[in-house]
């Protein structure tokens, strides 16, 4: 589970099912991983394990706008940033492949950084390619995907970019940033972004791939 504490905080924890399978036992709670929110805007969020039995947790960049905080490309915290860690054995570890092990300016724990709220990413069971829709500043939503035979490690450039665009700058450095695939902007009444999931159903054939 991802919540948000009532001291506004974010917490990774698990928990065993009850007698009913349907509804876990709130005593058995276990914590994971726990992080100081500075707004109560950009927390929480989905958690997915991703083919390689690994949990990726998605953190917003904490909150407010604009990236008050600076945490967008600061690899020193846990926010603005895709997770990976395991949790064979708690509260976690860091699996050896990850793309910052060993590299003193970036906490071990990160997968990819330069995202503003990535509150919902999923895998294609498919391919094994990770989607994220990332919630823009004003303007712009984006789409990131990263390859299944990614080795992690990718700048996805917020709060340098937003989208396609530049953030608050006529002209930005991107050397190193990883583009989104796909952006739309808040004209005609478009709102933020969701992020969903790759179709691999059966009922709707000319569906077959397409990301919703």
């Amino acid at each position: 589970m991802h919540y948000t504490s009532l001291d506004g905080n974010t917490v990774i924890s698990r928990f065993n099912v009850s007698d009913d399978p349907y509804q876990a036992d709130a005593e058995s709670e276990e914590i994971v991983l726990m992080l100081e929110q500075p707004a109560a805007n950009h927390n929480g969020g989905n958690l997915v394990f991703g083919p390689d039995g690994y949990l990726y947790i998605g953190m917003g960049d904490g909150g407010a706008s604009g990236d008050r905080y600076g945490n967008g490309q600061n690899g020193q915290t846990l926010l603005g940033a895709m997770l990976r860690i395991d949790v064979d054995t708690l509260p976690y570890s860091i699996p050896a492949d990850n793309p910052f092990v060993g590299n003193p300016e970036v906490r071990d724990e990160i997968w990819a950084i330069g995202l503003r709220n990535p509150w919902r990413y999923s895998f294609d069971s498919v391919t094994g390619d990770l989607y994220i829709g990332d919630v823009g500043q004003n303007i712009y939503e984006e789409i990131n995907i990263q390859p299944a035979n990614s080795s992690g490690g990718e700048n996805y450039g917020w709060p340098i970019m937003e989208g396609f665009h530049c953030y608050e700058a006529e002209n930005c450095n991107t050397a190193g940033l990883t583009m989104p695939v796909a952006e739309y902007s808040h004209e005609g009444g478009h709102c933020s972004i969701t992020g969903g999931y790759v179709y691999r159903g059966e009922l709707y054939p000319a569906m077959q791939g397409v990301y919703i």
